[in-house]
Parts: C-alpha cells; sequence; structure tokens
C-alpha cells in the first residue's frame, strides 16, 4: 500500500510563467474587452467625425459593438467565473473557452467587415451559447437565487437578434430602440449585482462601517428602475419622465445607504460607489429628455459611460486581482484609470446637455480618456490574465 509522506506537498502548484489565459473565464474576455475597446472607440470618433464609414449607420454600430460587443464580453467573463463561485461546478476552460472567445472575435470581425444576413448570424451566435452554458451550470446545481440572471442574460440574446432583424429590414422595428432595451437589461443587471457585492466589499474592507440597507426597498427600487427604462424605450412622455424620478431618487437614497463617503481614500472601493451613482443621475437625465430638456445621448451616455464604463473597470480590475491571488488593491494605474472613465463621462453628458457647441469636442475627449483608461487596463493586467496565480492555485 503506497504511503503519503506528510512533507510532500498534496497539491499540485501551478508554475507561475504558466500561460493561463484560458483558465477560467475572466481571463480571455476581460483583456478581449479591453482591447476592442481602445481600438473600436477612436474608431468612432473619427466615424463621428466623417472620416470613416462603417458598414451600416455609424451610430447604430457604435451601440451595438459596445453593447453586444465590449459589455457582453465583461458580462460573459464576470458570470463564467461568478457562477463557478456561487454554484461549485466548473464553467468553460482550455479549448471550449478559447472556442468560444474565438466566436467573440468572430462576431466583431463579422460587424467590422459585413452588413449581411451572414455578418448577423456569425455576430448572433455568441450571446446565446454563453446564455445556454449558464443556465445549464444554475440548473443543475439548482441555484435558484440565480436563474433571473440567466433570464436576463436571455433576454439580451433575443434582443441582439431582434437588431439584427430590424437593421436587417426584415421586421419592422427601429433598431436604436432595440439598443435603448439592450442597455437598459444591461444597466438592470448591473444595478442587481451591485446591490449584492459593492456594500458587501465595502462593509469587508471598512470594518465598522455604518450602512443602511432595506431588501424590500432593494426591490422597489430596481423595480422602478425596470419601468422607467421600459416607459423610456417606448417614448412614454410626462408618464414616463415622472417614474423615472421616482426611480432616480430611490436609487440615490439605495446607494447612499451603502455609505459611500467613507470609501472616499480607497480607490478600489469608491469607483463602484461613484459609478453606481451614475444610474439615478441617468435617470434624471433620461425624465428630462422624456420632458424636452435635454438630448437622450445625455443619459444614455450617463449610463453607458458612467455607469456601465466605471462599473467595469472597476469589476474587472477587483475580480481580476482577486482570482490572480493577488492583494485587493489599486495602484496609481488602475485609480488614473478609474478617473479618466469618470472624466470621460462627464464630459460626454455635460458638453450634450449643457454645452452643445463643444459636443463634438466632448465626444473626441471622452473617446481619448475611454481609450488611455483601457489601454492602461490592458498593458497593467496583460502579464496577470495571461499567467497563472501567483499563489499556484489554479484558476
Amino acid at each position: 500500500m503506497a504511503l503519503i509522506r506528510l512533507d510532500e506537498p498534496t497539491s499540485h502548484r501551478i508554475p507561475p510563467d504558466t500561460f493561463s489565459l484560458f483558465a477560467l473565464g475572466f481571463r480571455p474576455f476581460y483583456l478581449l474587452a479591453a482591447f476592442f475597446s481602445v481600438v473600436a472607440i477612436p474608431i468612432w470618433a473619427l466615424v463621428y467625425s466623417g472620416v470613416l464609414h462603417t458598414q451600416i449607420p455609424g451610430v447604430w454600430w457604435h451601440a451595438h459593438e459596445m453593447i453586444f460587443g465590449f459589455a457582453a464580453a465583461v458580462i460573459v467573463g464576470f458570470l463564467f467565473t461568478a457562477g463557478k463561485a456561487w454554484t461549485g461546478l466548473d464553467t468553460p476552460t482550455g479549448k471550449p473557452l478559447a472556442a468560444i472567445a474565438a466566436v467573440w472575435i468572430a462576431g466583431r470581425l463579422a460587424m467590422a467587415f459585413g452588413s449581411s444576413l451572414v455578418a448577423a448570424l456569425v455576430d448572433v451566435v455568441f450571446l446565446p451559447v454563453c446564455a445556454a452554458i449558464f443556465f445549464a451550470v444554475l440548473l443543475r446545481s439548482k441555484s435558484k437565487r440565480n436563474y433571473f440572471i440567466g433570464g436576463l442574460l436571455s433576454v439580451l440574446s433575443l434582443a441582439n437578434l431582434a437588431f439584427h432583424l430590424a437593421q436587417l429590414g426584415i421586421v419592422a422595428l427601429d433598431p436604436l430602440k432595440v439598443l435603448h432595451l439592450a442597455l437598459s437589461l444591461i444597466v438592470l443587471l448591473e444595478t442587481i449585482i451591485a446591490g449584492r457585492v459593492v456594500p458587501m466589499f465595502t462593509a469587508n474592507a471598512l470594518r465598522g462601517v455604518k450602512q443602511w440597507r432595506n431588501k424590500g426597498f432593494d426591490y422597489t427600487a430596481i423595480g422602478f428602475t425596470a419601468a422607467a427604462l421600459v416607459l423610456w424605450v417606448a417614448d412614454a412622455g410626462p408618464w414616463g419622465a415622472a417614474v423615472a424620478v421616482v426611480a432616480a431618487l430611490m436609487q440615490f437614497a439605495r446607494t447612499w445607504g451603502w455609505n459611500p463617503l467613507a470609501t472616499r481614500v480607497n480607490p478600489l472601493l469608491w469607483v463602484l460607489h461613484v459609478s453606481h451613482l451614475w444610474i439615478p443621475v441617468g435617470l434624471l437625465l433620461l425624465a428630462s429628455t422624456q420632458l424636452g430638456m435635454v438630448p437622450r445621448s445625455a443619459g444614455i451616455h450617463a449610463l453607458a459611460i458612467g455607469s456601465t464604463g466605471g462599473l467595469i473597470i472597476g469589476m474587472i480590475t477587483r475580480t481580476a486581482l482577486g482570482h490572480t491571488g493577488r492583494m485587493l488593491t489599486a495602484g496609481p494605474v488602475e485609480t488614473t484609470a478609474y478617473v479618466l472613465v469618470q472624466i470621460a463621462a462627464v464630459a460626454r453628458v455635460l458638453t450634450v446637455a449643457a454645452i452643445p457647441a463643444a459636443a463634438t469636442g466632448g465626444v473626441h475627449l471622452a473617446a481619448t480618456l475611454w481609450a488611455i483608461a483601457f489601454a492602461l487596463y490592458a498593458w497593467r493586467y496583460f502579464p496577470f490574465l495571461t499567467r497563472a496565480r501567483v499563489d499556484g492555485k489554479p484558476g
């Protein structure tokens, strides 16, 4: 009978230089999203200025690619990683994960160089495949608490299909309306997930911090937010504006209850609080839009850059540090990236809402700041995401 020596390690440590890009879902998708946004946003600025042209109307391409390219990659990377933690079951790694990443890349190329039915078919494959994989893990583990997240991912898949059917003229839908609905779904997912993790991260990092939370109030705020976003997409006018104002006030109270002021010396925390505060700001701007007070792009970019971009840069740093075995500390590179994304949001929203003559300059300034922020992430995190965990553990 073989004996186990007590002085021998009982688990295999992975050498630190081992290529590990496909060890877990967050690794390839965080990196792909960062690289893609560094290229796609400056391209959009050039399209906006008339220097370049896209296969489909430029604003459709820009909105589609930031939602179904950039944001979808981060969401899938996060959910594949979180799904394993939530259920204890494996999500794709190795060659299957590489194949899924290749499908995402194929979609980006299809959208860049084609506008045909074939290009649409290539692009729509990614999200349904990922939704099916994620749902299968939830069902096997009976993780009923997270079924709705799989449901949102499935609805996002249908929204992408609807966009392509609309832009090809197959169904009588406004492609921009579909894109607004897709952004709304992402914002809804953000506020649900943030309500779980941001107060928890804050309490864990700042022992004894005072917070106010109420589950019933959270559910009501999220419900009003969902209603406000649906009414905005439906052009409900004053009624939609009224619901958006109520939702904004509730979301502000909810976020303030997490005690954002206590996080001001911790960039890894304040970036999440500040980014979530863009949700009530965005809702107020959407209300103003429905009352004819400001252009609709003000609210859209408050949600797309301030909330979505801010939460993404905050979460892809935090989760990458944690899941590669590093200290949860934001250094100068991370902090600079956080600040740049927030300034980009302010520049884009302020110029379109209050200084229309500077709108073009606002687009270029926001695009430049955004590209630098995610270039910093790609540069800093490339070795983290392509090599093994520093503690030698798998993942």
